[in-house]
């Protein structure tokens, strides 16, 4: 069985998530939410018809996988490395020609913290990701990672089990570079874990159907406590350790009013 892929096969995918209602469609997913056809028809600005049959296309081709529920058929990201591919077009994407669109305030949010399929992004991510590595909890190095023990140690006291349930290998931790910071966040079990985690506690909650994330209250407050990741005195989020920061300096981002 040849495993390599040849130009044709990848300009056959290429051709998939070059049709915009379907690279829309794609981008949907990548919050981690299993939709129905009718939520993303809405999001791509199609007919059923229309969509179902990109779905199709994108179910054959291996990039969306379904599942069902009662009557209902949910549609998903197929996989942890097409999550991958679609975030490293991502970044492509974000830095080709500059297109004039006054920011608005969801792109601000969005940059700020979002879901990138299972972990967290944005700015949020980034100074997580330079507080694990200044704490020594993760090592990074040349685009890989590694849990150490302690921070094996430091999750397992926070009531996360490090072991991977499905028995899939999945990778334990390893960084995913961020369109809107153009920096490492954390993504594997870690990654996944992290978010999981946050949601279940209330400190982020999911906005609306889509990937942006907003801070709480008790967000605010335990980010600083547990990860040591809140407000310096210019009021912008950050490491507070700052001494202790990676090469490359400090996330610093502005933290929204809290929703409640």
């Amino acid at each position: 069985m040849n495993n390599i892929a040849s130009g044709s096969a990848i300009a056959e995918i290429a051709a998939l998530l070059g049709d915009p209602a379907r690279a829309n469609m794609v981008a949907a997913l990548m919050g981690g939410q299993a939709l129905t056809a009718g939520e993303l028809a809405e999001i791509a600005g199609v007919t059923a018809q229309t969509c179902s049959g990109h779905l199709a296309k994108l179910r054959g081709a291996g990039l969306l996988a379904v599942e069902k529920q009662g009557r209902h058929r949910y549609h998903r990201i197929a996989s942890e490395e097409i999550a991958q591919a679609v975030e490293a077009l991502t970044v492509i994407a974000a830095g080709g020609p500059p297109r004039y669109r006054p920011p608005g305030p969801r792109d601000q949010a969005l940059r700020m913290a979002r879901t990138c399929y299972d972990h967290m992004a944005g700015r949020l991510a980034v100074a997580l990701a330079d507080s694990f590595q200044a704490r020594t909890l993760v090592v990074l190095t040349d685009g890989a990672a590694m849990v150490t023990e302690a921070g094996k140690g430091m999750m397992v006291a926070l009531g996360v089990s490090f072991a991977d349930p499905n028995g899939s290998r999945r990778t334990a931790c390893r960084v995913c570079l961020d369109w809107s910071e153009r920096r490492h966040h954390l993504a594997g079990r870690l990654g996944a874990d992290l978010l999981r985690w946050s949601l279940e506690r209330g400190w982020v909650t999911r906005v609306g159907g889509g990937r942006t994330l907003a801070f709480t209250r008790a967000g605010e407050q335990g980010f600083k406590d547990v990860f040591r990741v809140g407000r310096d005195v210019q009021g912008t989020l950050t490491y507070l350790d700052g001494g202790l920061s990676p090469p490359g300096g400090e996330a610093q981002v502005g933290l929204p009013s809290s929703p409640g």
